[in-house]
């Protein structure tokens, strides 16, 4: 079987050494020798680590006939859709890692593709085989709920913070200079790159086909010391989560930081790792637990994928060959979800206040569940910093408190809030 890997950067070339270097395994794995024999790159001065032969001709390698399978590593959403999309009308078959265009376009690519193999292993939690899991091990179940880490430089960046009281900025820097996390890390951060894995899970899990600007997506930026204090104070880890779950006719998408009690087994993944929780019907809860990132874990699930096509194992793309239900599951809209919150204040040191706050959260349906005052240590301040947690609420409710807290004298900074997931 012979590959062309459009997009030779890191994960390309290893995608070309590991298909080199394990060339008996995978050939005694898959039946047959898979070999890499062009890569695409943009510029063929760049120095690379290798050891195929390149091209910087992106339509002639397309229209090789000599070529049984593409493996698409550019980056990007709507040049590698065209790439790919001309690729499936020649009824070839495809490998990507690329979460983004498939966020965006794997509704389209799925009706495209038919009966063409559609390898996407790579594009959610690099080396761990949560694709296969959905579509085919977990494929008895209704999914009743997903929680996922899976972005390692925010997991990176809260674990330090947590763990060291290291402060966001002092973190990201030496995020930054360590690899984990790029010059511009707003993707990252930012919950954008772990929202497309979750949409692309979504529609293994319920046949939902929703776009990042459907669902509720927030970053981990406004996150303070003084929320890792209020964390430790009552046994929660900070993580940014992707969460799915089921509610009757209906799924809540959304990703965002969230508390989460250490005692579970989700809260004790640390550092860069990834790991997704599973909730089935039939089989309960499974945790999937690896390196989410860098060239040789994606490598291994791109060529996972290149093994199952030359085994000719053939999968729906999306897990489903035919509809989910007689009405397809409809999609929560973000100020329809309903967890539970904890919410920060910082207020005027003054007798009322706290009265005041409590009538403005009770008269909007909020329950409160816990509440801390933190000691203030400076006396020269003239605020305090309340810590309050409340029992489940809609998502609008918790807004409109936020907005109504906002506009009061007493506060003195931005009211900040965190979700709660049990």
């Amino acid at each position: 079987m012979r590959v062309a890997i459009l997009g030779v950067g890191t994960v390309g070339s290893e995608v070309a050494n590991v298909l080199l270097r394990n060339q008996k395994l995978i050939s005694a794995r898959s039946g047959m020798n898979i070999t890499p024999v062009v890569g695409v790159v943009r510029d063929l001065n760049k120095k690379r680590d290798s050891k195929i032969p390149l091209s910087d001709d992106i339509n002639s390698v397309i229209d090789r006939d000599d070529i049984d399978v593409y493996v698409e590593l550019m980056g990007g959403i709507d040049e590698p859709y065209k790439v790919v999309s001309k690729i499936l009308e020649k009824k070839k078959p495809i490998v990507t890692a690329n979460k983004a265009m498939l966020a965006y376009h794997r509704n389209e690519l799925e009706k495209l593709a038919g009966d063409t193999p559609f390898g996407y292993e790579a594009s959610v939690a690099g080396g761990i085989p949560i694709i296969k899991a959905l579509r085919e091990g977990l494929s008895a179940n209704h999914i009743q709920k997903i929680v996922g880490i899976m972005n390692g430089t925010s997991n990176y960046i809260l674990t330090n913070m947590m763990q060291g009281g290291v402060k966001f900025d002092e973190v990201l820097k030496k995020a930054q200079e360590l690899g984990y996390a790029e010059a511009d890390p707003t993707f990252d951060i930012g919950g954008f790159d772990t929202a497309h894995k979750l949409l692309i899970l979504a529609s293994l899990a319920y046949s939902v086909h929703a776009k990042p600007e459907d669902i509720l997506i927030e970053g981990i930026e406004g996150i303070t010391n003084e929320d890792i204090y209020f964390a430790n104070e009552f046994e929660y880890a900070i993580k940014l989560l992707a969460i799915a779950k089921r509610r009757e006719d209906k799924v809540e998408l959304r990703v965002h930081p969230a508390l989460i009690q250490k005692e579970k087994m989700i809260a004790k993944v640390d550092g860069v790792m990834n790991a997704v929780s599973v909730t089935g019907d039939a089989v309960g809860e499974s945790l999937f637990y690896g390196a989410g990132a860098g060239g040789s874990a994606t490598a291994s699930a791109v060529i996972s994928d290149l093994i199952d096509i030359a085994r000719e194992v053939k999968n729906p793309m999306l897990g489903y060959k035919a509809p989910l239900e007689v009405l397809p599951l409809g999609l929560f809209k973000p100020n329809e979800i309903k967890t539970k919150y904890y919410l920060r204040l910082k207020v005027v040191d003054e007798i009322g206040v706290l009265a005041k706050i409590t009538n403005l959260m009770s008269q909007n349906n909020l329950s409160i569940d816990s509440f801390l005052q933190k000691p203030r240590i400076d006396k020269s301040l003239d605020f305090s910093t309340l810590y309050f947690t409340t029992h489940t609420c809609l998502e609008a409710d918790m807004l409109r408190v936020v907005g109504l807290l906002q506009s009061e004298s007493f506060i003195k900074d931005r009211p900040f809030m965190i979700r709660i997931e049990d």
